[in-house]
Formats: structure tokens, sequence, C-alpha cells
């Protein structure tokens, strides 16, 4: 891990000018830039889409489907989407702004790769050894306004892990883990700034998060979550629309252990419900009393609470209603569902 430094300098770069499809990015830089060994560039994603052909005459919306890889949320015209890159972004980083009229900039198709690049022409044409960080804008689940954060990184520390030490106070970190190149991205920002048409700053004072010539590091993608790790992985609405339909598995993060369903099932108070039992790590009992009717409700509401908890009913709801001649099951065997 890097030593923190006293100081270092967020440096815009003026000149670069309006970028187009086929431009020379890292030319664009360096006429404008003095580059020292160590400096970190910061390069807004979407002159790297400009140069890289990714503008399409076409609206947000229309082009949302192509780059979303599942609904997150979804309020009125505004959509929160897990792109195909992982990342969780309104209208999937589709970007309006700072662009011809009626048409719009899609993200990189790999950011890494982009700033990979970047890196290696810098390094081939000016003899520098940097890092790059390409940002996009996102907003943040809790907060209000929105911060670049890193979409594509090369050559620069991505995470610092402090789990495992310990602070002045002996206490022993657990899951600390700055995410340095996001940092980078919303520092830089202060003097890129939205209106001021420098898509590119440079970052200076900070050559020990710089990786060795060669040494790219694992980019961007080592921020993104996985989806079984994800705890907000759907929208509060979207999240019980889903368990009502049983239709979704993704966005519910990883099973809970059959304790906890356990746990969670005698606390939702279902009526017809009699005792819930933890047969083996993948296989939870639930037992049902009453008259039929109570027992066909308890037993869509167990399909229900389990769905939402990653696990499955291990045969469908009963197709019976309550009036019928059949007998509503008297258990439910609930199994454990996506890994």
């Amino acid at each position: 891990m890097s030593t923190a430094p006293e100081v270092f300098r967020a440096l815009p770069l003026d000149g670069i000018g309006e970028v187009r499809e086929g431009d020379d990015l890292a030319g664009l830089v360096l006429a404008v830039a003095d580059l020292r060994d160590g400096d970190i560039l910061v390069v807004t994603s979407k002159v790297v889409s400009k140069a890289e052909g990714r503008v399409r005459a076409t609206t947000r919306e229309a082009a949302l489907d192509g780059e979303t890889d599942r609904v997150v949320a979804r309020r009125g015209d505004t959509s929160i989407v897990r792109t195909r890159h992982g990342l969780v972004l309104a209208a999937g980083g589709i970007d309006a702004s700072n662009t011809d009229p009626g048409t719009v900039v899609l993200l990189p198709v790999d950011a890494d790769a982009s700033a990979r690049r970047l890196r290696e022409a810098v390094a081939e044409r000016a003899g520098r050894n940097v890092g790059v960080v390409v940002t996009d804008t996102a907003g943040r689940a809790w907060r209000t306004g929105q911060t670049d954060i890193a979409v594509g990184v090369a050559g620069v520390e991505v995470v610092q892990e402090y789990a495992g030490q310990v602070d002045q106070q002996g206490n022993e970190l657990a899951v600390t883990a700055p995410a340095v190149a996001d940092e980078l991205a919303a520092a830089a920002d202060l003097v890129k700034r939205k209106l001021d048409r420098r898509p590119v700053a440079v970052v200076r004072g900070l050559e020990a998060l710089v990786l060795p010539a060669g040494r790219h590091g694992p980019g961007a993608a080592a921020l993104v979550r996985p989806e079984s790790q994800d705890m907000f992985g759907l929208g509060a609405r979207e999240a019980v629309l889903a368990s009502l339909r049983a239709e979704e598995g993704r966005g519910f993060g990883e099973p809970a252990s059959a304790a906890d369903l356990a746990d969670a099932l005698g606390r939702c108070g279902i009526a017809g419900v009699s005792e819930v039992q933890v047969v083996d790590a993948s296989r939870v009992r639930a037992g049902l009393a009453g008259a039929d009717g109570r027992r066909w409700a308890a037993e869509a509401l167990l399909h229900v609470a389990a769905f939402a908890l990653g696990w499955r009913a291990a045969s469908p709801a009963s197709p019976v209603s309550p009036g019928s001649a059949d007998t509503a099951p008297e258990e439910v065997l609930l199994e454990r569902g996506r890994a």
C-alpha cells in the first residue's frame, strides 16, 4: 500500500477542443500537456467514446435497451440500470450533453482497455510512465447529487486495502478499502468542471499510486461489486414486485443461510404457518396448520418470502383454491436457490 502524500495538485488541460470519431486522443493530450513520470491522466469518458465512434443519432430512451443488462429501478421517465459493464447508472450512462443535437454518447465498450491504450500510447510517444483514469458521472444511493467515478483505469492503484491493519487506538480494521480510483476521478472533476470543455486533467504528486511501466493493474472492473454481494440490487418497489412474480432471481444478492431463512419466516408471523424447521444447510421445512383457506394463503406467502431470500419451494404452489374439493398441503419444503 502506498504512503499518503503531503500535497497533490489537479491541473486542468485547456486546448483539446472538440473530439470526433477517429481522433488521436493521445496526440491531443500530448499537444497540450507537459507530462512527468508518475502523473495521472484523468479523462472524461465522453471524449474517449467520441474518439472511438460511440456517438449515435438517436435518443437516450431508444439507446437504453442496448446498454442495459437489467433494470434496477424505474420511476417515471428515469431508469436506473445495470449496464453490460456491471455499472449501475441512470440511463445506463448514456449522455445527451456536449454532443450535437439529436445525438447521444454511449459509454466506451471497454473503458479499461481504452485506458490501457492511452497509457501505452503516452509511454511510446513521450517516454512517460503515467496512470490513466477514465471517468463518468454517477449518482449515489442515499445521497443527493452526482460525482465522477472511475469506469476505466490503467496503471493506477484502484483500491487500498486496510483490512487487518490496526488503528492508533488498537482497533483492527475489517472492511476499510478506499476506492482510490474513484477519489481521483472526483478530485479531478473539481478542475475539469462540467461546462468548461476541459475533458482532461492531470493529477500530480501521487506517484506512489502509479504502477511500474508495463503493469496496468486490475482496472476499474475491480470496483464493480458482484451481484451476489449486492444487497441493494433492486429498487424497493422492484424487489417487492419481483418476489411476487418469482420470475427474476438477479438483484437479490446471495441466498440467506438456512438459519437466517428460518428466523426471517418466524419473524414474518405468517398466519397458518405452525412451525419452521431447518432440515440441513439447503433445506427448510415449514408446517401449515388450520383450515384449508388459511393453509393455502400461508403457502403462497411462504413462496414469496422464500424467493425474496434466495430460496424456492421444492414444488410449485398448490393450484387449488379455497372452496375446492382438494386438500391444502400440511407443509412446504423450501430449498436453497441461487448460488
